[in-house]
């Protein structure tokens, strides 16, 4: 068992860096805290305990420097437990919380203990909480061994994007790990080799930073991790080890593990709100600190927040303490952690000021420059959900805002889900999407992959459930079905849910496959969510961020049930990244006949593409000359055959068959050596199915 040495030698310590440093004759602590009349360093030997081991009082005159509190402390070192208290005026009519009977996590934490013994509503209700709060753990940063691991640096032109979450990965009992393994980072390392074999690039890893799991109604638990109480520790309750650093060291032996395999690591980052909710939350960290720097206010009642996140506070970002906070997370986690990106959720509100308001001049978005500006996050992926609950949507202005950041694309999700159910009206937004989205992006002469194209999401149906259902089912999550998205553009084929008609479940095969064949056809990045290759379903639920069961949870038995479908995935996979026209950086020229890779729309007839309101197909052609590549895509979401024109190809070749989603497999999907000739100079194309066609010398 650790326990700090008996007699301790307290020193002024310095103002830098933040956080606990460890020296070779001990360590420094400092925090930050403006508003703060006195603060207290406590250290533990154990996580559980009623009271400090030691207690420090910090001098105003020894252990402040502007508003930096610090202290050295000999004697100890890397595996310490430790916290603060902070006293001051508890005066929420003008924003101030602090409340010297609650412990506090130092904002800088790169590990945590206690996570056990955590109870979020003594942190909420008056009293003391010490054998209940969350502490810090003394980190070293220096002694892991990285065995020369190095960031992989994959363009996002061959990327393709895997959102997974740590703990559903391999939680479930069937997932062949051990039961001490289930739901860790080490239990993820042993599924690598069906992430290579899927042929995915990255995994963007719903979030990581240790975060409050009770923040959500009783009886439930807060799975997908929105709620944030530390921004530099790993999440330890997806550690199988249960020591004070295991959950460090865990995490870089996954990000290890990944890039042996050449799989990047993108970490969703909430950067928008805390743990700490309204104004009726908890005190756990920064509320307790200094809650006027951390958080934007009521301009006439402080005591409140605003709630531009929707879940209760909302992270004051360009506020430079902030700022600050956030460079650090982001460097520390690409230097010492050796993540590869991140994709910032709701990103949107990091372009607000102090006070909430959108900032409109981007040479004022402090906290957007000093991400993009500097040298520690150069070539990392920077992913921005370019939106907030309260109603900024910056899709196609983020980009505009900040140079290096890519974007989800809504309106890829929404306009590919409208066609392929065969809305009217959806041909030509179909189009745009396919072509990366140029209405939205080409103005800003961006690279075409800043725009991550996806069709679901962790937050939505899953694919299967996008073609089984109409309505969300959402009751249990205690919220009588008013929580998630309403607009799901979603079609149940016939029968609400799980149905053994057998012609509803053939055509909700098609319909996922034509889904994923728009996917991985269209120019920019693609993001596939965990589990849509194998049918996951949420049972309905479009919300199911407090569900830790089987409906969020990975049935690996699915991955020989619908083994099909996998290999269909996988081969669209690998056959894009063989392919230099699905790797371009620049938007394709819409031509007949170019130098540059180019498309060409068509309809039934070549060169006639129908876009009225009541078509519901199109057709085009990709060319690159260099390369000598030509496909010829169908895309029919009418409900009869349609027979189309092909383009003639140069004598002695053939249009070869690489995808009919009509078909059974494994005629559904064919890899081009083995494709089908196509002898003739048409072809009759399904109800509701995709066809994709490449030429080849025939064999």
């Amino acid at each position: 068992m650790f326990k700090m040495a008996q007699q301790l030698k307290v020193l002024p310590g310095e103002s830098f860096p933040l956080g606990a440093t460890v020296y070779p004759n001990g360590v420094n602590f400092c925090v930050f805290s403006q508003n703060a009349s006195a603060i207290e360093l406590l250290l533990f030997d154990t996580a559980e305990t009623e009271q400090a081991t030691q207690t420090i009082k910090l001098d105003p005159s020894e252990n402040k420097t502007y508003y930096y509190w610090h202290v050295f402390v000999t004697g100890i070192k890397a595996g310490q437990i430790y916290a603060y208290r902070a006293y001051g005026e508890f005066s929420p009519e003008i924003g101030h919380r602090f409340d010297g009977t609650k412990v506090l996590l130092d904002p800088y934490s790169k590990a945590i203990v206690g996570d056990e013994f955590y109870n979020r509503a003594s942190a909420t209700t008056p009293g003391d909480n010490c054998a209940e709060a969350i502490k810090g753990v003394v980190v070293d940063t220096s002694t892991y061994d990285w065995e020369g691991d190095r960031h992989p640096r994959i363009p996002y032109s061959t990327s393709v994007i895997y959102e997974m979450h740590v703990n559903g990965f391999t939680r479930h009992p069937n997932s062949g790990i051990s039961q001490s393994k289930r739901g860790t980072y080490a239990g993820l390392i042993e599924k690598i080799p069906y992430l290579k074999q899927l042929g995915i690039t990255a995994v963007e890893l719903l979030p990581v930073h240790q975060f409050d799991p009770q923040d959500v109604r009783p009886g439930l638990k807060n799975y997908w991790g929105y709620s944030t109480i530390s921004f530099f520790a790993p999440h330890r309750g997806y550690s199988s080890r249960r020591d004070r650093l295991g959950a460090v060291d865990e995490f870089r032996d996954m990000v290890k593990a990944l890039h042996k395999e050449g799989i990047e690591v993108i970490l969703d980052v909430v950067f928008n709100h805390t743990a700490e909710g309204n104004h009726q939350g908890p005190t756990i960290s920064f509320r307790g600190l200094d809650n006027q720097t951390y958080y934007i206010l009521e301009d006439e009642n402080p005591a409140h927040y605003k709630n531009y996140s929707g879940c209760g506070n909302t992270f004051k970002g360009n506020d430079p303490i902030v700022a600050r906070l956030i460079i650090d997370s982001l460097r520390y986690w690409v230097s010492e952690m050796h993540v590869d990106g991140f994709r910032f959720d709701l990103a949107s509100i990091l372009s607000r000021d102090t006070f909430g308001e959108p900032i409109e001049d981007a040479g004022t978005l402090k906290i957007l420059s000093l991400i993009e500006s500097d040298p520690f996050l150069a070539g990392t992926k920077l992913i921005a959900e370019a939106w907030d609950a309260a109603g900024l949507y910056h899709v196609g202005k983020f980009v505009a805002h900040a140079d290096w950041f890519s974007e989800w694309n809504g309106p890829f999700r929404d306009d590919i889900r409208r066609f392929v159910k065969s809305d009217r009206g959806s041909v030509n937004a179909l189009a745009a999407r396919i072509l990366a989205s140029p209405d939205i992006y080409s103005r800003l002469d961006t690279d075409i992959n800043r725009c991550v194209n996806f069709i679901t999401c962790h937050d939505g149906f899953t694919l299967n459930d996008l073609v089984s259902y109409n309505h969300k089912h959402n009751l249990e999550n205690k919220e009588e079905n008013c929580d998630g998205a309403n607009d799901n553009y979603s079609w149940n084929c016939g029968v609400e849910g799980a149905t053994h008609n057998q012609a509803i479940e053939q055509l909700r095969s098609s319909q996922i496959k034509n889904f994923l064949t728009i996917l991985f056809m269209s120019q920019g990045t693609p993001m596939l969510l965990m589990g849509d290759e194998v049918r996951r379903t949420q049972l309905g639920n479009n919300n199911a961020y407090c569900q830790d069961n089987n409906l969020n949870w990975f049935d690996w038995n699915l991955v020989d049930k619908q083994d099909n479908l996998l290999r269909f995935v996988t081969g669209l996979i690998h056959f894009i990244q063989g392919l230099a026209i699905f790797r371009q950086e620049e938007f394709l020229e819409v031509a007949h006949a170019s130098s540059k890779p180019h498309l060409i729309w068509h309809g039934q007839h070549l060169g006639e593409p129908d876009w009225s309101e009541d078509a519901h197909y199109l057709a085009f052609s990709l060319s690159h000359p260099e390369s000598k590549e030509h496909l010829h895509i169908i895309l029919n979401a009418y409900w009869k055959p349609l027979k189309f024109e092909l383009p003639p190809v140069k004598t002695g070749n053939h249009w070869h068959r690489i995808v009919d989603t009509a078909l059974a497999a494994p005629d559904d999907f064919a890899e081009l050596k083995n494709a089908v000739a196509v002898n003739q100079n048409h072809y009759l194309v399904a109800p509701r199915s995709s066809v994709v066609l490449m030429e080849k010398t025939k064999i």
